[in-house]
């Protein structure tokens, strides 16, 4: 009786283990000004955001002024979005001597700010798979 029950423990901790759902998330750019380059997309969470390597990224090419990237596995929770037109390929945001942007972004949920995105104006909740837009 007394393995039965042991046997019967491990089982449901073994499941519960393995039972964390993820989720795709599907981000699309429509709105790119030409095709140079390829749209470079990151998923953060908030210890990531904009001070770490994100949880999953994407490089992708853009055809017609559209870019697709899919995120995959991702366990429920929050997250940001960043994508960049990325006109050089050198796979970084380009600044000007005044320290403005040279390339187009955009982040999940559209912010429209002067300054660095904040994590709250960014952040999505995953709870299913989702898809959103982002404008640059």
């Amino acid at each position: 009786m007394k393995t039965l029950f042991t046997t019967i423990i491990v089982l449901l901790f073994s499941l519960a283990l393995s039972a964390q759902e993820t989720f795709t998330l599907k981000v699309t750019v429509d709105n790119a000004k030409n095709d140079q380059g390829t749209m470079v997309y990151s998923l953060s969470t908030e210890n990531q955001f904009m001070k770490a390597a994100p949880l999953q990224s994407a490089t992708v090419e853009i055809k017609d002024g559209v870019a697709v990237a899919i995120f995959e596995n991702i366990p429920a929770g929050e997250y940001a979005v960043m994508v960049l037109h990325d006109k050089n390929g050198n796979n970084q945001m380009d600044f000007t001597d005044q320290g403005m942007p040279k390339e187009a972004y955009g982040m999940s949920n559209n912010p429209m700010s002067y300054g660095p995105p904040s994590w709250d104006d960014a952040k999505i909740t995953i709870e299913s798979d989702k898809e959103i837009a982002v404008r640059l």
